[in-house]
């Protein structure tokens, strides 16, 4: 029987290719395994995978004996070569995401099993975005505390409020009830002196009037010293700022009378369009009060 068995299998060997070796290339980027064969190898090769393993089976191949590798490489754990009856098995196992080519050589002599890790396709992609959260769906941390600018902003705006504010009460006290004819628009008119006062506010700052003109009984231009930095008020019903001096700041009453003549249209106008319509030069003086102190907080 086991003659018979012998003569019906030996043909099949006959056909086949011997394995004479096997050779592993542990590589950074890959791991491979050559396998030498005495003929040409013209058989078929089979692969499957299972459980962190991937099962190789070579067609019209035969070793003499079973041979086991273990290895400590990361694409491949260990590699098992396993006669069969007609076939040769190869059984290796490897991480899961690492994969299987094989190729022959081109004498045919040789078959390269090279094991490099998988890469992601455009499907599997969209499949794992498509399970992240996007940016929208996360959760925001509630921001509590304003910005330090912003409260340098608000907090400059707020002094020069109490600024204007003292001031305004100053200039009215001095006033009175006297009314002066606006000599703004006359070229020759005689002009008040420079009586130059000092005021404090509550944070010890001195704030000085340097130069004063009175337009009308309500209505007068004030030229404000605060640190090194001057400012020209437009005071009565609205405070508006007019202008911020640094560097060429008026140091004599005729200075500060070149710098009103230089406004004179400036002046007219706002006044026409106070005698106009009341309501909308409020709303106009303040909003561009409101600008023009910002824009010098965010300078300063």
């Amino acid at each position: 029987m086991i003659k018979l068995l012998l003569i019906l299998i030996l043909p099949l060997f006959l056909n086949a290719s011997k394995i004479l070796s096997y050779n592993i290339y542990d590589r950074t980027d890959r791991a491979d395994v050559m396998i030498t064969f005495d003929t040409p190898y013209n058989g078929k090769i089979r692969q499957s995978s299972s459980n962190s393993k991937i099962i190789i089976k070579l067609d019209d191949a035969f070793i003499e004996s079973s041979k086991i590798k273990k290895l400590s490489s990361s694409y491949l754990s260990s590699i098992t070569i396993t006669p069969m009856t007609t076939l040769t098995q190869i059984v290796a196992t490897v991480p899961d995401n690492v994969k299987l080519k094989a190729s022959k050589t081109a004498d045919a002599y040789g078959l390269r099993l090279r094991f490099i890790k998988k890469t992601t396709s455009k499907i599997d992609k969209e499949k794992i975005a498509s399970k992240s959260p996007s940016l929208s769906s996360l959760p925001t941390k509630k921001n509590e505390n304003m910005s330090s600018s912003y409260y340098i902003v608000i907090t400059v705006l707020i002094l020069g409020i109490i600024i204007l504010f003292v001031v305004n009460k100053k200039i009215a006290l001095k006033m009175g009830d006297k009314k002066t004819n606006p000599w703004l628009f006359k070229e020759n008119n005689k002009t008040e002196s420079n009586n130059e006062k000092e005021l404090t506010n509550e944070k010890g700052n001195n704030v000085s009037i340097k130069f004063q003109k009175n337009l009308n009984s309500d209505n007068s231009v004030v030229m404000l010293e605060f640190g090194n930095q001057s400012y020209l008020v437009l005071m009565g019903n609205s405070n508006i700022l007019l202008d911020k001096f640094t560097d060429n700041k008026p140091s004599t009453q005729s200075d500060f009378d070149i710098i009103l003549q230089d406004r004179h249209e400036e002046l007219e106008n706002y006044f026409n369009v106070a005698k106009n319509d009341e309501n909308i030069k409020a709303k106009e003086s303040l909003q561009n009060y409101k600008e023009k102190a910002a824009i010098i907080s965010y300078q300063d």
